[in-house]
């Protein structure tokens, strides 16, 4: 059993190596007065919605992985740049502390609002297939750097 979750995070991180999402959206500022955790609830919200379009079943928040995505976006805050570094540590994380079978992550940054950060997963054909994907749980992290440009972190899994 081991053997088959640490294939399928090795195969999710070759799969999502290339999965980040960023595009500079300077001439779109984002609201000094935002509320990072109605983003996160908006984020989550829009991304049900949009399963539920497609007859899956919404994602169930879950702190364990809320927890992991805010250590990683604090990690790419630092280092100023998208990235999945580490994401086989986090997976492992999560499986050792919630019996995960499969985990897997979506990033972006410099989107202002939960709706322009979806819809770039959403045009995205890894990002899309992760957000519709078979999972049952999520953590959503978003944070915003010294700069104002927000960072977003959204794990999965089930």
């Amino acid at each position: 059993m081991k053997m088959r979750i640490a294939l399928a995070v090795s195969i999710l991180v070759v799969l999502l190596a290339g999965s980040c999402s960023s595009e500079s959206l300077d001439n779109t500022p984002i609201p000094e007065a935002v509320s990072l955790t109605s983003v996160e609830q908006d984020l989550l919200n829009i991304v049900n919605s949009h399963r539920r379009s497609l007859g899956h079943a919404d994602l169930l928040f879950n702190e364990v992985a809320y927890d992991y995505a805010n250590l990683h976006n604090d990690y790419m805050i630092v280092n100023g740049s998208l990235s999945h570094d580490n994401f086989s540590a986090r997976a492992s994380g999560i499986t050792s502390k919630v019996n995960a079978e499969m985990v897997a992550e979506n990033v972006a940054k410099d989107y202002p609002s939960a709706d322009l950060a979806l819809e770039s997963w959403l045009n995205s054909p890894s990002h899309r297939k992760t957000i519709e994907g078979d999972f049952t749980h999520t953590g959503i992290s978003v944070k915003k750097d010294t700069n104002g440009k927000l960072y977003y972190t959204q794990l999965f899994y089930r």
